[in-house]
């Protein structure tokens, strides 16, 4: 296989089994990725400089067709089950010979990079793409490295085989379906195929880290991250797609550290990542600019955003793809942005949850046994509309607010998590983004003024000592007033025109909540185990 780029490593692909008569194009920059995806029929240019991409059937991640390889490494340390699935290794062997083969045949680009902006546990990483965007990807979703010297040496602990123009026979290849994503957690190697959507390239190595990680006492989280006027200042902000992770991290008034993906070892916080994925559907100059900015940049890859083919004018409010349109853009976008990517230890953890069902308050302080019971529980809620069959509000469950890219037990996570908080004295937060005035349908969605200004008084120490009242369903303490914000707006059974509906509603979801943690109650503590919703409560 010829070797083409301006850095090609001694550590070559044609020892990973990619060996043909194409072309290898190594660490090209943006510019020629570009000219490559365009050229590929790929992707393309959209008018102030974004590249557009479709990524076909798939407009999202694949879950049920993620399967780990059991073996002796992994068969007693992965929580396996409905998310973490089991494939024998013969499967995974069979289609990465297929997989090899079908890059062998053709032209592929090779991106060398890092997962991990803390040069202490990094881990190095390559990506191998039959597509030119999903190599620009990978530029933007991982930490590069500028230096050609270093890129010509360098040796991968984990790669990544993607091509998506290849399909598996679940008949032979003891796949759920045509799509695959397959991780060998020993062997290091990661094989996608069946789905051109990006976003299976950078959850398959956090995937990796969050199982490599913990055994290096770091604790891998999924979450923004930011800090304040200093880097000792820092915030996390934990939650799952939607509820406002992206959107709030990027504060004009506070550095961001990164968007998604983080680890919190004994030295501070450092992003896994060199770049965001935003989702972009409706988004606004004026609700969020820093965001906003990046879909006008030569750089950033457009996921299934639909534009006019004459003057190339993006329309963000269009879902004619999908609702999960999405922005790969470089931390160097962020104006504000850490491109150092690392900062102490936090004062503040944010739990974001989108409730659907209007009940949670929009913000309330958390104990530790709350911080971890809500940790373990990773609620939010599925809306009407969002899913196929999905009618009304769904409570949705996931544990540490990541569960389909935690290979472990769920204990081992929130062990780390409260240590980390007790020794580090961090306050514990739950954000409520979702409704208020009644559930989906009947009120509205809380408005992201008034989020941002609750976040600020509880990042601001505002909230240190004010008066509070004990929500009797939820059982946490909920400020009284925060300045800026409606008083009703703190006490949701007040914006409900019917209080019974929503006492129907409280005790509803706080029964979801008890029958949820039922699968934690013998890895808890008594304290943990009792810091849940009261079900039946009355408010």
């Amino acid at each position: 296989m010829q070797n083409r780029g301006p850095a090609v490593s001694s550590f070559g692909i044609v020892r990973q089994g990619v060996d043909g008569d194409g072309t290898a194009y190594w660490n090209l920059p943006p510019a020629q990725l570009y000219e490559h995806a365009i050229r590929n029929d790929e992707a393309e240019l959209a008018s102030d400089g974004p590249l557009v991409s479709r990524t076909g059937d798939h407009t999202g991640r694949s879950p049920n067709d993620r399967f780990l390889v059991e073996e002796g490494k992994t068969r007693e340390s992965v929580w396996w089950g409905t998310v973490n699935r089991p494939i024998e290794q013969r499967y995974f062997d069979g289609l990465a010979e297929r997989v090899r083969a079908y890059l062998s045949a053709r032209d592929v680009y090779v991106f060398d990079g890092y997962a991990g902006a803390d040069a202490g546990y990094r881990m190095p990483v390559r990506v191998i793409t039959e597509f030119a965007w999903h190599n620009l990807f990978a530029r933007n979703m991982f930490v590069t490295e500028p230096d050609p010297v270093k890129l010509g040496s360098h040796e991968p602990e984990f790669t990544v085989l993607s091509a998506p123009g290849l399909k598996a026979d679940p008949a032979t290849d003891g796949t759920r379906s045509s799509t695959f994503i397959l991780l060998d957690l020993s062997q290091r190697l990661v094989l996608i195929g069946g789905t051109e959507y990006a976003g299976e390239i950078k959850k398959s190595i956090f995937t990796a880290m969050n199982f490599l990680l913990p055994d290096r006492d770091v604790l891998p989280m999924h979450c923004s991250a930011n800090y304040g006027s200093d880097s000792d200042d820092v915030a996390l902000f934990f939650g799952l797609s939607g509820t406002g992770k992206t959107t709030l991290s990027a504060d004009a008034a506070r550095r961001l550290i990164g968007d998604d993906e983080h680890g919190w070892s004994a030295e501070g916080v450092f992003n896994f990542e060199g770049g965001c994925y935003a989702k972009v559907i409706r988004l606004s100059r004026e609700g969020e600019p820093e965001i906003y900015a990046t879909t006008k940049r030569f750089g950033t890859i457009l996921e299934n955003v639909v534009y006019d083919s004459e003057t190339r004018v993006l329309d963000l409010d269009a879902d004619t793809y999908t609702e999960n349109t999405r922005a790969s853009y470089p931390l160097s976008q962020i104006e504000n942005a850490d491109l150092d990517g690392r900062a102490g230890h936090p004062r503040n953890v944010v739990f974001l949850t989108c409730d659907a069902f209007g009940v949670l308050p929009p913000i309330a302080r958390l104990s530790e046994p709350q911080a971890l019971y809500h940790f373990l529980s990773g609620y939010t809620a599925k809306v009407a509309g969002t899913e196929r069959g999905v009618t009304e509000p769904t409570a949705t469950f996931s544990t540490c607010f990541g569960a389909p890219f935690m290979p472990r037990h769920p204990s081992v996570y929130a062990e780390m998590l409260g240590e980390r908080i007790r020794r580090h004295g961090a306050d514990v937060w739950l954000i409520n983004t979702g409704w208020t005035g009644g559930p989906h349908g009947v009120g509205s969605r809380m408005k992201l003024g008034h989020t941002r200004r609750m976040v600020n008084a509880a990042l601001g120490g505002e909230l240190r000592g004010a008066d509070t009242r004990t929500d009797s369903v939820f059982g946490f303490e909920v400020p009284l007033a925060i300045e800026g914000v409606p008083s009703e707006v703190l006490t949701p059974r007040a914006t409900w025109s019917d209080p019974a509906a929503y006492d129907e509603r409280a005790a509803g979801l706080a029964t979801m909540f008890a029958e949820n943690f039922e699968r934690f109650a013998e890895d808890v503590s008594e304290e943990v185990k009792n810091a849940g919703p009261l079900a039946g409560a009355s408010a």
